[in-house]
């Protein structure tokens, strides 16, 4: 009897299951954990006004400068820094507290050994997965045009193994939107 394949599929009763050996899952928890630390808010000014604290509106955020968190936070307005900079004020710390959201449901699912998801944990997987790749994929400045080239790097350049961990993310995220599909 052949068994669950690795990664996301259907049980018989429709549930999502997810199947990882164990250093897949340490390396997955490993991810997880990172994006939480990388994404998080960072604390409210305890001197700022209550009522902006309360509605989520950030003074001091900026566009970010490092690559990998600009992908994940990007402006609103390419053509209009005065219209982005408007609206990243109101909207990102709000995105961070989501994409955290996202990071520490994995998390806990991780450590808690889960091999079927909660429904309403799944769009938490979907979304750390995508960005998890996106951040991944921007340390390593992988475009489409340049995938099959990052695919034939030597194995000693340093970026081999994140490639593979990127493409591994990879069909872990196809693998549980293809089941979602109706």
């Amino acid at each position: 009897m052949m068994g669950q394949p690795y990664g996301f599929s259907r049980g018989r009763k429709g549930e999502v299951r997810l199947r990882l050996d164990d250093v897949e899952r340490g390396v997955l928890l490993s991810l997880a954990q990172q994006m939480v630390a990388f994404i998080a808010p960072d604390a409210a000014d305890p001197g700022a006004d209550p009522l902006v604290a309360m509605v989520g509106i950030d003074a001091t955020a900026t566009t970010p400068d490092d690559p990998a968190l600009a992908r994940l936070l990007p402006d609103a307005f390419l053509d209009d820094p005065d219209s982005s900079a408007e609206f990243r004020r109101f909207t990102e710390r709000e995105l961070r507290s989501t994409k955290t959201a996202h990071s520490t449901t994995v998390v806990a699912d991780l450590e808690a050994g889960l091999t079927v998801l909660p429904d309403d944990h799944v769009p938490a997987w979907l979304g750390f997965l995508n960005d998890t790749r996106l951040a991944l994929g921007s340390r390593i400045e992988i475009t489409e045009d340049n995938h099959d080239e990052l695919a034939a790097l030597p194995e000693d350049d340093p970026r081999v193994p994140m490639f593979h961990i990127y493409d591994w993310l990879t069909y872990l995220q196809d693998c549980l939107v293809q089941i979602l599909l109706p």
